[in-house]
């Protein structure tokens, strides 16, 4: 029993992956979130150039 419990500790290959997958998903998040943000503000700057040619 207590082997197996000893496996079960070392063994966090899966626990480390998960958690590298979690913050690359809340990075993609925060970047997409970013880019659209300054996509609204590119085209107000470009409507207004384009407005005052």
């Amino acid at each position: 029993m207590l082997k197996k419990m000893g496996q079960f500790v070392r063994e966090e290959e899966g626990q480390g992956m998960a958690e590298y997958g979690l913050i690359l998903a809340g990075v993609a998040v925060v970047a997409i979130v970013g880019i659209k943000a300054l996509g609204i503000k590119i085209d107000e700057v470009i409507d207004t150039v384009t407005g005052k040619l």
